[in-house]
């Protein structure tokens, strides 16, 4: 999987990206994250890449011809246009559906937007999605390229160790994941649950099919009843 992001902080990724799972994915070769920085391909000497907006308002907007220019160098020579999402807390909010859904491309480019936003020319020439990562506006779509990045790598192939790594996880399957415990078995007199020590393999998983019913009960009504519609 190949991720080409469109950014003017390109060195935010390079602090994150190479670390942990994700980083260790790139020394695998299973994913490939690139940061593009937008400013150098500005025709502006200063490397200026936004301007006020037309009709007035605060803030700046970023220019039309930065954007399309760093877009067309990244899909030069390419047969097909990869899927071009912009980080907006405009688009759809990301979930782990939207997730493995775009697992399954080959090539994603990520645009990340500053300022008051980015001209509208850019989203309807080149932008086939938008995406947020919740309903909330942060300073630019640097964090929520990263934090889409992270959540599709995971369900790459060979990225974690195995899809159970993934697939008992919350919203998986619509439900929040059962309680975890590691050693020691008690701990300030608190002990983990004896069926977890049992080794009776079946029951342990009936036990956390259960758990994870009751938790999203508990804790998220809104997945439980649209749990329950599916079923």
């Amino acid at each position: 999987m190949k991720f080409d992001v469109l950014t003017l902080f390109p060195e935010t990724f390079e602090l994150v990206m190479k670390e942990s799972i994700i980083g260790r994915a790139q020394e695998k070769g299973l994913v490939e994250v690139n940061a593009i920085d937008i400013r150098d391909y500005t025709k502006d000497k200063h490397r200026k890449v936004d301007d006020y907006p037309f009709g007035g308002g605060s803030g700046m907007v970023m220019m039309c011809q930065p954007v399309f220019d760093a877009f067309r160098a990244v899909t030069q020579g390419l047969d097909t246009k990869p899927r071009v999402i912009f980080m907006s807390p405009q688009g759809r909010v990301l979930t782990q559906k939207m997730a493995v859904e775009l697992s399954k491309e080959e090539h994603l480019i990520l645009l990340c937007g500053h300022y008051e936003g980015i001209d509208e020319r850019i989203i309807e020439e080149l932008v086939d999605e938008e995406i947020s990562i919740g309903d909330y506006v942060l300073t630019g779509g640097e964090l929520p390229a990263m934090v889409l990045i992270d959540c599709v790598s995971r369900l790459i192939p060979g990225v974690l160790s195995s899809e159970g790594s993934f697939s008992d996880e919350s919203h998986f399957n619509g439900l929040l994941e059962y309680p975890q415990y590691t050693r020691p078995a008690e701990y300030e007199g608190r002990p983990v649950p004896e069926i977890l020590l049992s080794g009776h393999h079946a029951n342990i998983q009936k036990w956390r099919a259960e758990q994870s019913l009751e938790r999203t009960r508990k804790k998220r009504p809104d997945l439980y009843e649209e749990y329950l519609k599916g079923k």
